[in-house]
């Protein structure tokens, strides 16, 4: 059986389908899945020897120049791909128009989507020929993406222990060996303070009452700040010179170079961001503070993994801006994330 994935953006969303493989190769022995992905993202897929084949678009490029000789010649290179394929099952997990294209461009006539009410984009439903409709115990998004995988086949997910990774290079490994090696020997907790919305951040105070507490309650640990723009990497330095010394601030580094890393670290503490979903992708356990999104959607599951969610009667509001955002900031203690880190590392050491 040859079947196809499209799960195209972003790079969290990207993360919490990797199950989907697992599932698929535990249920069909011998299937070859292939996945689209926009080439951006090519880095958490590229590798894994679950994967058969990726097709990768660019459907930015696509939407910026509709009427280009590229755009179109582009498009056309995907169809001839994708449908030299002959694929037995499509599942579109992605649900919107965007995926409903790919979806058009395989010619296939076995389409698995969702039903409307779970769709990103209703016009979706016009190019799957089956939708599936999710499941009211189905609240966390892997959840969801396995309830639609799993339809065709006779075994249900939740009696699976699932797994997924992100597969490195040697020389990244290398590389982030090389990195932790001089670190003291306690434990190495990583902060990553950016996000995408202003509603998901914490304060740098905190951050930083934070990490003089894990120093003093683990004096030989090692707090590593990463960054991902320029913006983050000053509040980095900042954050990390008013811990003092034990906090240092890291390199940037390429996708997989950061999972090489963040396999070597002892725990990832940050909001709901990519980093987080990265660690817990390659069995690294997290502390995830979650304000205006929900961490029982999205957040990392498992005992290895703590969920911090912020005490307000109106958390997981998924609003990008709000007039109590500072107070909804505040609501989430330095303490109450110290008491995760702790559980977490205190397991680790027994």
């Amino acid at each position: 059986m040859r079947v196809l994935i499209i799960k195209m953006s972003a790079l969290g969303d990207i993360i919490h389908a990797l199950p989907v493989l697992d599932y698929l190769h535990h249920v069909s022995p011998g299937i070859t899945v292939d996945w689209v992905v926009e080439a951006p993202f090519r880095e958490v897929l590229e590798g894994n020897p679950l994967i058969n084949q990726l097709h990768l678009v660019q459907t930015k490029l696509w939407r910026k120049k509709p009427l280009s000789s590229e755009t179109w010649a582009d498009i056309a290179a995907v169809k001839k791909q994708l449908r030299e394929r002959e694929y037995d099952i499509v599942f579109d997990i992605q649900g919107n128009l965007k995926s409903g294209l790919i979806c058009w461009l395989s010619g296939s006539k076995n389409i698995f989507g969702f039903s409307k009410n779970e769709l990103q984009e209703n016009i979706n439903q016009l190019f799957t020929t089956r939708q599936v409709p999710i499941h009211p115990q189905d609240i966390h998004i892997t959840d969801q993406y396995l309830r639609l995988v799993s339809t065709p086949f006779d075994k249900n997910f939740e009696e699976l222990d699932l797994t997924s990774d992100i597969f490195t290079l040697p020389e990244d490994d290398r590389a982030a060996q090389a990195r932790v090696a001089p670190l003291s020997s306690g434990p190495k907790i990583l902060f990553h303070q950016g996000t995408t919305w202003e509603t998901k951040y914490w304060t740098d105070d905190r951050w930083i009452q934070l990490g003089k507490s894990l120093l003093n309650r683990f004096n030989d640990a090692s707090i590593l700040l990463s960054w991902g723009n320029d913006t983050e990497h000053s509040t980095a330095t900042a954050i990390a010179a008013a811990i003092g010394p034990g906090a240092v601030v890291l390199d940037r580094y390429p996708l997989k170079g950061f999972a090489a890393l963040l396999k070597r670290v002892d725990v990832v503490i940050g909001g709901d961001t990519g980093p987080v979903h990265i660690a817990a992708a390659v069995g690294t356990p997290t502390v995830s503070l979650y304000r205006a999104s929900n961490g029982r959607r999205s957040g990392p599951r498992g005992k290895r993994h703590v969920v911090i969610q912020a005490p307000m009667e109106c958390t997981a509001c998924f609003r990008t801006k709000c007039s109590r955002d500072h107070e909804c900031r505040e609501s989430i203690t330095a303490a109450a994330v110290l008491d995760g880190v702790e559980k977490i590392l205190t397991c680790s050491i027994k």
